[in-house]
């Protein structure tokens, strides 16, 4: 489990494709191996991935064919920044909400609009993602934990507020219009909306 709050801006090292469906991803990022072996989790644009080898302040992790599919990570490039959290222990703080890693689908940075002290961003996303958003409930975006300001349905589009240290420490203060974004939104949703249509098909 994760929180949504980005530790460290990694880079890509290298994205190498295996044979068959799968590639092994390589990044750079010396604070999250700084403790990181074997068979530990690390959300890369919040995609849980598993640390198969580390070293030199590098970690190496194997991503399968549905992940580079569904999420930006198959977009993946050497020099590429990406946002980088720990998986949450027992004892740390609950300073985003709860982000389990799984990605839900991708967005596309519709607009961007700077105000004085922080930035408009419009998310466009497909409806089967759009109806779990809700106005001033939570969103994950890029592995950033971020509040809805608004929905609008019209559109096909949400709303979230970068402040300054959103933009200067995660990818979302670089990212252009017509990027792709990673969307997992609040697992909260997925669960009631299954309990109302009975449990079961």
């Amino acid at each position: 489990m994760f929180t949504g709050i980005v530790e460290e801006l990694g880079t890509v090292e290298a994205l190498d494709l295996l044979e068959g469906d799968a590639a092994r991803l390589t990044i750079r990022g010396p604070k999250v191996t700084g403790d990181a072996g074997h068979g530990d989790s690390i959300a890369v644009n919040g995609c849980c991935l598993t640390v198969v080898a580390t070293g030199d302040g590098t970690f190496t992790a194997d991503v399968m064919r549905e992940t580079l599919q569904r999420t930006s990570l198959g977009q993946a490039a050497k020099g590429s920044q990406v946002n980088l959290e720990r998986a949450v222990s027992a004892h740390d703080r609950l300073g985003g909400h709860i982000v389990q890693g799984h990605v839900d689908g991708v967005g596309t940075i519709a607009s961007r609009t700077p105000a004085e002290h922080w930035e408009e961003v419009r998310v466009a996303a497909a409806p089967e993602i759009l109806k779990y958003v809700a106005e001033k409930g939570s969103i994950a975006v890029d592995g950033v934990s971020l509040t809805v300001t608004d929905v609008d349905d019209a559109t096909g589009t949400f709303g979230i507020s970068l402040i300054p240290t959103t933009l200067e420490l995660t990818v979302l203060g670089r990212n252009k219009v017509g990027d792709t974004v990673n969307l997992e939104v609040d697992v909260i949703a997925k669960y009631v909306e299954r309990l109302l249509a009975g449990g079961t098909k």
